[in-house]
C-alpha cells in the first residue's frame, strides 16, 4: 500500500468485507449492537495508523481482528458483571444481616475517597503505606481518611443502634 493511501484503501476494504465481517461478528457475538461495534472498531484502528503492508491476505487478518475484538469485549464483559447487592461483605459465624446492610448503607454515605480507604484497609487487609501508593497519596492521608471515615461510621452505626433499641423499647410487641 502506498503512503496516503491508507484511509482509501481502508474504505475498500469495508465495501468488499464488511458485510462478511458483520455475520461473521453476529454469529460469534449473538448481538447486533456487538457485531457492528467489534466490525467498526476494527476498521477504525486500522484508520488511527495500522499499517497493511505486512499482511499477507488483509481479508483473513480482518476477520481475525473482528474475531480478536469480540473476544476482548467478552473477556471485558465478564470482568465488568456487577455484585449483587445482597452478598455478602464477609462471612462471620453467626451473620447479623441487619448490622451488615446497615454497615454498607454507612459505606455508602461516605465520602468516595474516604470509602475506598476503608474498603482497601479493611476488606482488602493493605496497609496505609500500600492504600497510599495505590491511590497515589501520601500514606498520612491515607491514614487520616481512614480515621473521619471510621468516625462516621462508628457514628452511624450507633445512632442506628440506638434508634433501633429505642423502637424496640416502645413497641411491647418486640
Amino acid at each position: 500500500m502506498r503512503p496516503g493511501s491508507n484511509s482509501v484503501e481502508i474504505e475498500l476494504l469495508y465495501h468488499q468485507h464488511g458485510r462478511g465481517l458483520l455475520l461473521f461478528a453476529l454469529a460469534i457475538a449473538g448481538d447486533r449492537g456487538r457485531a457492528q461495534d467489534a466490525v467498526h472498531q476494527v476498521f477504525l484502528k486500522m484508520l488511527d495508523g495500522r499499517n497493511l503492508l505486512q499482511v499477507a491476505d488483509a481479508k483473513a487478518y480482518l476477520f481475525t481482528c473482528v474475531r480478536n475484538a469480540l473476544l476482548n469485549d467478552t473477556k471485558v464483559r465478564q470482568r465488568s458483571v456487577a455484585l449483587d447487592e445482597d452478598s455478602a461483605w464477609f462471612d462471620p459465624p453467626h451473620r447479623d444481616y441487619a448490622a451488615e446492610l446497615n454497615l454498607r448503607r454507612a459505606l455508602c454515605t461516605l465520602p468516595e475517597d474516604q470509602r475506598q480507604v476503608v474498603v482497601l484497609h479493611v476488606w482488602g487487609e493493605l496497609t496505609f503505606m500500600q492504600i497510599a501508593e495505590i491511590l497515589n497519596i501520601s500514606s498520612n492521608t491515607a491514614a487520616s481518611r481512614y480515621r473521619y471515615a471510621f468516625a462516621k461510621l462508628r457514628e452511624a452505626m450507633c445512632s442506628k443502634a440506638i434508634s433501633t433499641k429505642e423502637n424496640s423499647c416502645a413497641d411491647p410487641s418486640r
